[in-house]
């Protein structure tokens, strides 16, 4: 696969190169950065989805790697917590970024909103589609990894995001448990238990219908617009969930000791869009000062 792949577009970032064929050359193209290790189970993934893209796009976008293991200071200076982590730096800055190993259909996503193929790309056939995998489907491959690769700790943190992706926050839980202590303390893992932490508030909660119809006849009913924030969250409607608190913030700032800053807060721990995160923190450190 990497074969196939014109060499100027995927290169190696070290600390000497970073300014000149990072920082200097994003004014011109956007640059992927990678940050992967030998060690790292998801880094092998997705490494050779990125390589294919990178191929596909011709050019759109640099790809460029960087072993955190020999690297540690500019890994340090990204502030990567986790790997896989991959940033997109555009215009001298970072545009967007995840962590993890996400699905190829959403790095296709991910790329789409900043950057198009170029003409004369790699792409494998013309017809062929990307078929995505339901939650349920992704539980269960994941499960017979697991059961083929015991050794493989990794694979439970997949299992325990795939789990709550599912809707099955309580074996999400039981997952993220169990979990070895080197994992415990990965960014997704951190994330996980915001999550399940929203979650939880849900307990008993109407349903997204009511919530909308109880908001609809009393817009002061901020139980109601708060739990609806939280619902929209996590059913993957993130700005529209984050307005909901932002519109508590705004006119009711002090109900239930400050919970809508506190729900905000606690949203941006659980989401990997930076440009989305960076945004609302922005507006809701202008309601507050």
């Amino acid at each position: 696969m990497t074969s196939a792949i014109a060499p100027s577009h995927v290169f190696e970032i070290t600390q000497d190169n970073f300014e000149a064929d990072v920082l200097q050359a994003s004014l011109d193209t956007p640059i992927l950065v990678d940050f992967w290790a030998e060690w790292c189970g998801p880094c092998k993934n997705l490494g050779p989805m990125l390589e294919k893209l990178t191929a596909e796009y011709n050019g759109a976008f640099r790809l460029g790697k960087v072993d955190v293991d020999k690297h540690q200071q500019l890994a340090a200076m990204f502030g990567i917590r986790s790997i896989p982590t991959v940033m997109l730096v555009k215009d001298g800055q970072i545009a967007d970024g995840f962590a993890g190993a996400l699905p190829e259909g959403q790095l296709r996503e991910f790329l789409s909103r900043h950057v198009q193929p170029r003409e004369g790309g790699l792409v494998d056939e013309p017809s062929a589609e990307v078929v995505e995998e339901s939650p349920a489907e992704v539980v269960s491959r994941l499960r017979e990894e697991i059961a083929a690769q015991p050794d493989r700790p990794e694979l439970k943190l997949d299992l325990a995001l795939s789990l709550m992706r599912a809707g099955q926050a309580d074996a999400a839980e039981a997952e993220l448990t169990a979990l070895p202590a080197n994992l415990a303390t990965d960014a997704r893992a951190i994330r996980l238990r915001s999550q399940l932490d929203l979650a939880r508030s849900l307990e008993g909660a109407p349903d997204l219908s009511a919530l909308r119809q109880r908001v609809d006849n009393d817009e002061s009913d901020w139980e109601a617009r708060d739990l609806l924030g939280v619902r929209l969250l996590l059913e993957d409607d993130a700005a529209a969930g984050l307005d909901q608190f932002l519109t508590i913030l705004a006119k009711a700032r002090d109900w239930q000791d400050g919970q809508a800053k506190k729900r905000l807060l606690a949203a941006f721990s659980t989401l990997d869009d930076a440009e989305l995160v960076g945004r609302y923190r922005r507006r809701m450190a202008s309601l507050l000062f």
